[in-house]
């Protein structure tokens, strides 16, 4: 066992496969069976690659796998430390949402559908049982009915297409395949907390993108751009947490700012047709570059784990390799059932009212967080984003009165102002008092609480 400071010599003497990946596995061995002691001080990068005859960014690459394993920490003069035995990567910040049960009247920390805003899937999987080549084992793509659905709503030409089982699927099925560990992907910031694990997983060095109302901030991208990301991930509408959305202006500035780069541009349309927001994609300008993820987990329900990816063929085409792994191809029952839905009037006219019943929601809360002195500025989503005086102490005064909300720290990479996200998907009933309970926790003003919440005041499914 090695405590302490461990010399460049040692290491090297122990390490016998010179590639990064085979650094990295050997020092994980190494911690593995106790001969590097946790706090055990790491040698240098240079000094290291030097004792091993490779390229200091061989050693750097070795030391991003193991810090996305956990086995490691710190990084340049600060110096490398042993943590421990490597783990398995987790979703963090996902793992820590709450579920409360009944301890609690309202839950607003899952933007979530509102299961009787949702199309009645019945008459959908029925049809879903008739799709052409059921249970051949040939893996296709997307099915021939869902392309031709899709394809006439898509914002701009894709010549690539992939079924997959939700957003966060191919979410992670393009990163993988985009992102080597210690890539700068570019993202706009706050964003999803589910997100931000993904990049955890896959070694990525976080680019923050500031954004406003109107989505990344094109200054910030410019910033961002300079140092060359292997991608850029944002959110074109109902953003999440702050309900931001491009409009037409601000998503040509952003595609000029592209232009010529070698960055792909992943765009998460999470909330797609019940968004509140009108469709624009940098697609439309930049389609070589752009791929589109639109899920339909929250317009047609969470069950259908559907999702479709549609823009440039050569990272489609890569994530499909990718899933071919793991389950190989999505469903054709819930590809058939899906197209369907697409087509069908009634289910169309129940998604068309679903998009408009949240965006009523979502403007009954702003106007009476308004009339209690609290500006928010979500202009599309299931949620509203609300800055507060002090974050912890906000979520613990709604936590006594009986209402979870979700932390703003969550949803930053880096450090943020404080905010906290209420998911308003949900609550039908009980607008003022919700508010007047909200812009008191936003306050810190706890004299001025209006007493605890019960099932009767806010209702919520």
């Amino acid at each position: 066992m090695y405590p302490g400071e461990v010399s460049a010599q040692r290491l090297a003497g122990l390490i016998s496969d010179r590639s990064a990946r085979g650094i990295a596995a050997d020092v994980a061995a190494l911690i593995r069976r106790g001969d590097l002691a946790t706090g055990a001080q790491l040698p240098t990068v240079r000094a290291l690659a030097a004792e091993l005859g490779v390229s200091p960014a061989t050693v750097s690459e070795a030391w991003v796998l193991l810090r996305s394993r956990r086995a490691i920490e710190g990084r340049g003069r600060a110096g490398i430390r042993v943590l421990g035995a490597p783990t398995t990567p987790h979703p963090a910040r996902f793992e820590r949402t709450g579920n409360f049960g009944d301890r609690l009247a309202i839950d607003l920390t899952l933007a979530g559908p509102d299961p009787e805003l949702l199309p009645d899937l019945r008459e959908a999987l029925q049809i879903g049982l008739t799709a052409r080549d059921l249970n051949d084992y040939r893996r296709d793509p997307i099915t021939p009915e869902l392309s031709a659905a899709i394809a006439p709503r898509w914002p701009f030409p894709a010549a690539g297409w992939l079924a997959t089982g939700g957003g966060y699927e191919a979410l992670v099925l393009l990163l993988t395949v985009t992102v080597v560990p210690g890539d700068r992907v570019a993202v706009e910031e706050p964003t999803a907390p589910r997100l931000l694990d993904i990049l955890d997983s896959v070694g990525a060095t976080v680019l923050r993108v500031d954004c406003d109302e109107r989505g990344p901030r094109p200054d910030a991208l410019a910033a961002a751009l300079v140092k060359q990301p292997a991608a850029f991930v944002f959110q074109p509408r109902a953003q999440s947490p702050t309900g931001s959305a491009l409009d037409a202006g601000r998503c040509e500035e952003l595609a000029f700012l592209l232009r010529g780069t070698e960055t792909l541009v992943i765009e998460d349309d999470g909330a797609g047709e019940v968004a509140g927001a009108e469709e624009e994609s940098i697609g439309r300008f930049l389609p070589h570059a752009v791929v589109r993820i639109r899920s339909f987990s929250k317009s047609h329900g969470p069950d259908l784990r559907m999702a479709v990816v549609g823009g440039a063929a050569a990272p489609i085409e890569r994530a499909r390799t990718r899933q071919s792994f793991g389950t190989g191809w999505t469903s054709r029952i819930l590809q058939r059932a899906l197209a369907h839905l697409l087509d069908d009037p009634a289910a169309q006219a129940t998604v068309r009212a679903a998009g408009e019943a949240y965006a009523w929601r979502r403007g009954r809360l702003v106007e009476e967080l308004a009339a209690r002195g609290i500006t928010v500025s979500n202009r599309s989503g299931l949620s509203v984003w609300i800055p507060v005086r002090d974050e912890q102490s906000a979520l613990v005064t709604l936590a006594t009165h009986g209402v979870a909300a979700s932390p703003g720290s969550r949803f930053f990479h880096g450090r943020g102002t404080p905010h906290i996200r209420a998911a308003v998907s949900n609550v039908r009933e009980g607008y003022g008092r919700l508010a007047e309970m909200l812009a008191v926790a936003a306050r810190d003003d706890v004299e001025a609480y209006p007493g605890p919440m019960r099932h009767d005041s806010v209702r919520t499914r």
